[in-house]
């Protein structure tokens, strides 16, 4: 070998990294799209048996797309930002060629034609899109335990939950199957299963990115999700895939850019919860929270009680659950109706609950929503950044039965249209991961990225990937 040649990345390696530094392997030449492409689809044959995290792998399109890319470089021509990048995309966004299934059997046979605008985004940028990633039935859940499809399985720890709504895409991205993959986040969805899985997750401004093509769950809700190994790599995400879409009707447009990274720690006004424990956070979580604070001493700057006296948060978590049951009863229609391939019954029961409350429930549902919202303007004219616990537990065995208030900490960005980052803050006693959350107002995206990058640097608590099993 001469000096100036450079081993190639071992396997291992390549299903580690970081977008950033997958980036800089690929320009540099140390590896090419379909090396890339062939690593991580020998990764989803030998880990996904196990995981359940993947499906809707067709190897000949993805060594198609991946051939594409090498072409391109090749060329030299239409190098996008992604180039050569294996993604995968939660089975609730349109992928053309794949049927979009949402988890339920009855849509396994319709083959979509055109891409969800985020995954036409992907493509244009040259992402190679690997296939799809399982989620709970509907999209409606927070464990990835789906009665059709079967349980996506923690990577830590087999036989515990991913978590949900986007369990299989946090498993993949945790376990080395992908170098980055998006979901969905109605109430946590992205973030719950970041937090069990010990990995990175935006849920950005309620409308930055286009939710055209994903298949709905409640529309002031519904946003298109980031999980990465690295928050860098949300960074770069969110730059492809934000912007105005005007065929999507709750699409943001901005009139000035997002706020640009310009916090300063000696000046941040970060507000902290009081009384987790009260709100109904486990012991071990407040334990490794309260250590993750005590770290952070200088990067969250002043710190304070955050104003949230009076904030119903399990009424408004419960709001926003009618809507999106209420909702669904219009998507899953023809599902509903569907007796050859039928939903089950634990999700027809969920939809049956919002069948039995009438309009003046929903309003007030709704109106906890404008509540949220409200509440939110108050408290960031008085902090700059909320922190919490990402989850009030960790990760629990999938024969456990379901905590209701998985969504405790998550639910109140979603309902108040804000962004939200999670990172890994620590591990509980038993080894499994919790994260930290950071909310901020609508459109401090780039802020909260800048600043969670910095106490993730100061944590050091990402476990290394990709993640083994334990226990």
């Amino acid at each position: 070998m001469s000096e100036l040649e450079t081993p190639r990345p071992s396997a291992r390696a390549l299903r580690g990294a970081g977008l950033c530094q997958t980036l800089h392997w690929l320009a540099s030449g140390r590896i090419d799209a379909r090396e890339l492409a062939d690593v991580f689809l020998a990764a989803i044959e030998d880990e996904n048996p196990r995981l359940n995290a993947c499906l809707g792998i067709v190897p000949e399109r993805v060594r198609a797309e991946a051939a594409r890319a090498v072409l391109r470089r090749r060329e030299g021509r239409g190098i996008g930002r992604l180039d050569g990048v294996p993604v995968l995309v939660k089975d609730n966004l349109d992928v053309a060629g794949l049927p979009t299934t949402v988890g339920l059997p009855a849509r396994c046979e319709h083959i979509v034609t055109t891409d969800a605008a985020c995954v036409a985004k992907l493509r244009a940028a040259g992402a190679v899109i690997l296939g799809k990633t399982l989620l709970d039935e509907g999209a409606l859940g927070a464990v990835t335990a789906n009665p059709h499809f079967g349980a996506t399985h923690n990577p830590l720890r087999h036989g515990y939950t991913a978590g949900g709504s986007s369990g299989g895409a946090a498993a993949a991205v945790a376990a080395g199957l992908c170098s980055v993959a998006i979901g969905s986040d109605g109430l946590g969805s992205i973030r719950i299963p970041a937090s069990y899985c010990g990995v990175f997750a935006l849920k950005p401004t309620h409308g930055e990115i286009s939710t055209r093509g994903l298949v709905p769950s409640a529309r002031r809700l519904d946003t298109v999700g980031l999980l990465a190994r690295g928050v860098n790599d949300l960074t770069v995400l969110l730059q492809v895939l934000a912007g105005y879409d005007p065929e999507d009707p709750r699409s943001r447009r901005r009139r000035v850019a997002l706020d640009l990274p310009d916090w300063e720690p000696g000046r941040l006004r970060t507000g902290v919860l009081a009384d987790l424990h009260l709100l109904g956070c486990r012991p071990d979580v407040v334990a490794v929270f309260e250590q993750a604070l005590a770290t952070l001493d200088c990067e969250l700057g002043t710190r304070q009680p955050a104003d949230l006296a009076g904030y119903p948060f399990a009424k408004a978590r419960r709001a926003g659950l009618l809507l999106m049951e209420a909702e669904m009863l219009h998507t899953f229609a023809a599902d509903l109706a569907n007796t050859e391939r039928p939903v089950s019954p634990a999700f027809r029961a969920w939809l049956d609950y919002a069948r039995g409350r009438g309009a003046a429930d929903y309003v007030a549902a709704d109106r906890l929503l404008d509540l949220s919202v409200l509440t939110a303007r108050r408290l960031f004219a008085e902090v700059d950044v909320l922190v919490t616990p990402t989850t009030p537990q960790a990760a629990f065995p999938l024969a456990a039965p379901v905590p209701d208030d998985q969504a405790l900490f998550t639910a109140f960005a979603s309902l108040a249209g804000c962004p939200a980052v999670s990172i890994p803050m620590g591990s509980v006693a038993d080894g499994l991961p919790v994260g930290l959350q950071f909310i901020g107002p609508p459109g401090s995206d780039l802020r909260l990225l800048e600043l969670a990058e910095v106490c993730a640097a100061a944590l050091d608590a990402a476990p290394d990937y990709p993640v083994a099993a334990s226990g």
